[in-house]
């Protein structure tokens, strides 16, 4: 794949998985918190929340499946550019 195919396709897809990512760590986080104090009964909407249940959508079957192959996708795409790009020259002096 060209590098600006690349590029292209990080770039697009990058901003449609900030939001679930960031919403699985920081529910994930938070669910975790209140249940190791134990006040977890009144927070179970965060742990819908983190699977991907959304009041009337409920994507729990294909949430962490999305998820993890949007996050797979950055991975490649973001380790394929940095590799990609070219070294940089010393300076001269």
């Amino acid at each position: 794949m060209k590098k600006i195919r690349i590029r292209k396709l990080h770039s697009q897809l990058a901003p449609i998985m900030v939001f679930p990512l960031l919403l699985t760590a920081i529910t994930g986080v938070l669910y975790q918190i209140v249940h190791t104090l134990g006040k977890d009964e009144g927070f179970l909407w965060l742990l819908e929340l983190h699977v991907g249940k959304f009041g009337r959508i409920d994507l729990v079957k294909v949430y962490p499946f999305l998820n993890a192959l949007g996050l797979i996708a950055l991975a490649v795409t973001g380790i394929t550019l940095w590799l990609q790009r070219r070294p940089r020259r010393p300076r001269s002096q």
